[in-house]
């Protein structure tokens, strides 16, 4: 197939806020305000990303501000404590910086930001350099993808090696993305491998079956992995 998946650098935002290591408490602040970001890459020589501070490397100043933590506490927030008393980035940010490259599938930083439960990933080049920020809006904007894009696709990298004109009659439908392939096809046992060479073209929402085998009136059987596949005779 000649599809090529959406990377990162496809929809990152370029214009990042950073600061350096010495950067003070204050200054943090005020520049996510003036963001109105929740985290800051941390840079240091020309660019490198050495690490992240968030809001939450903030927080503890002012939940230990007028507070005497008893030793159970001291013992079991003494990553806090220690922040509860930081007053640069260097001391604050959380290091190493989990990061993404910018030639990584926008599936592949999904699963690293929910495996790390953040919001947005710096983008780094191969020497570790700051190239733009990815959010989890970022990573969604594949479905704002055009119904009809998404049918030329799947019409060009799916059926069209599947099920090839001069053996089938499928037909591809998209709305709101979801795409239904219907008609008559020359194998229904190639539905479930449909259906993932499907799910995999970027904005697709879910996939949906009506198809038919040449010769035959019975029912196909559905992809066992989707409860929305259905096919019946056309």
């Amino acid at each position: 197939m000649h599809g090529t998946p959406h990377i990162v650098s496809d929809v990152m935002t370029h214009t990042v806020a950073a600061i350096g290591r010495g950067a003070s408490f204050k200054e943090i602040v005020r520049m996510m305000q003036d963001w109105k970001v929740s985290a800051l890459p941390v840079l240091e020589g020309e660019g490198r990303v050495v690490g992240v501070v968030s809001e939450a490397d903030l927080l503890p100043k002012e939940e230990f501000r007028d507070s005497d933590p008893d030793r159970y506490t001291q013992l079991r927030r003494l990553s806090d404590l220690a922040k509860a008393g930081a007053v640069t980035a260097g001391e604050l940010m959380s290091s190493p910086a989990l990061t993404v490259p910018a030639n990584a599938t926008l599936a592949q930083a999904a699963r690293a930001m929910a495996h790390a439960k953040v919001k947005r990933l710096p983008v780094v080049d191969d020497l570790g350099m700051l190239q733009g920020i990815v959010s989890r809006a970022d990573l969604l904007k594949v479905f704002l993808r055009a119904d009809e894009d998404i049918a030329e696709e799947v019409r060009r990298e799916v059926v069209s090696y599947l099920f090839p004109a001069s053996t089938s009659a499928a037909r591809v439908a998209v709305r709101d993305g979801v795409v239904t392939l219907s008609g008559r096809i020359r194998d229904t046992s190639l539905v479930p491998v449909a259906a993932r060479l499907i799910r995999a073209v970027e904005g697709v929402v879910d996939v949906e079956f009506d198809v038919s085998e040449h010769g035959r009136s019975s029912e196909t059987t559905p992809d066992p992995s989707s409860h929305s596949e259905n096919a019946s005779p056309s």
